[in-house]
């Protein structure tokens, strides 16, 4: 899966419309193979974009979990880590 693509389930505050549509665009990117499409695929892209954020926000209001809400930082501060561990910057 794209490394781009954060997890969206079980955030405190939850996730907004926005994120889920930044992970809608980076899935639909990797899935095209293109980072922005030419005019004639342009509505196909988006209304894969829309789609996608849509389907994404009926999954995670739908999911149920007894784990305590996720930490925004402390997440972002996990990945950093790892990123540094992984690539040493």
């Amino acid at each position: 899966m794209c490394r781009n693509i954060k997890m969206l389930f079980n955030f405190d505050p939850p996730v907004t419309a926005d994120e889920v549509r930044a992970a809608s665009l980076q899935y639909v990117r990797k899935v095209s193979g293109f980072n922005k499409p030419s005019k004639a695929n342009e509505v196909a892209f988006n209304a894969a974009i829309d789609e996608i954020a849509e389907a994404s926000l009926r999954l995670l209001s739908r999911l149920e979990t007894t784990a305590p809400p996720r930490n925004r930082d402390e997440e972002a501060a996990k990945a950093k880590a790892r990123g540094l561990a992984r690539f040493g910057h």
